[in-house]
């Protein structure tokens, strides 16, 4: 029997046993706050260049699975239960602002984070259980940070310039902390109006019942 198929937005025809996923650190209403104010900074300034994150999707990504199986979600979730009870919850600050490649040209635009080795450990497992499922090892290296908005491709130069200026002038030094006690596997799907992010499981760290 052959597998039933749904179209992606880029209409190629997956079967429905087939989830786009990410696992990701939800952040707490504090922080949330803190970065909609930011971006309202750069909305005040008119700048149209940029597609910005609705607030309550901007997370703490540790692991980009892409269209995965089911199955293979299920297992993955069950390695993450057995391991997720080694990690203690741990605090990150908020702070810092810049775009990547760079301020000069800018296409994502984000904020940063100051963060304990403990992020990057709890990543590092969660990258290991992604491989136990044939979910390739990312071979850059973990920078953790948070993204605010995404520069259009059709730009125009005096936009960028308005971005590029902007990013180079406004503060984001402290936007505050918050402790991490648990991260979740999110399905992610996207639509004409934005991306919809559905949590298909939590995993608490130890000591914590979130």
């Amino acid at each position: 029997m052959q597998p039933i198929l749904v179209k992606t937005k880029k209409g190629v025809a997956l079967p429905v046993d087939v989830i786009r996923a990410f696992i990701a650190i939800e952040l707490s209403p504090e922080i949330r706050l803190q970065l909609g104010q930011l971006i309202q900074k750069f909305k005040s300034l008119r700048i149209d260049a940029v597609r910005w994150v609705a607030v309550e999707n901007i997370h703490l990504t540790l692991k980009f699975l892409g269209d995965t199986n089911r199955t293979d979600l299920d297992k993955l979730s069950k390695i993450l239960l057995s391991r997720s009870g080694e990690f203690s919850p741990f605090t990150f600050q908020v702070s810092g602002m810049g775009a990547f490649p760079n301020n000069r040209k800018p296409r994502v635009v984000w904020v940063g984070l100051q963060a304990p080795a403990a992020l990057h450990e709890l990543q590092g497992a969660v990258e290991n259980a992604a491989s136990q499922i044939g979910i390739p090892v990312e071979e850059r290296g973990f920078s953790p940070h948070l993204t605010l908005g995404r520069v259009r491709n059709d730009v125009t130069p005096a936009d960028l310039q308005t971005l590029s200026s902007a990013l180079t002038s406004m503060q984001a030094s402290d936007l505050g902390f918050m402790v991490a006690a648990s991260f979740t596997l999110f399905r992610s799907d996207l639509r004409p109006q934005g991306a919809l992010y559905t949590p298909l499981a939590h995993f608490p760290l130890a000591g914590s019942d979130k």
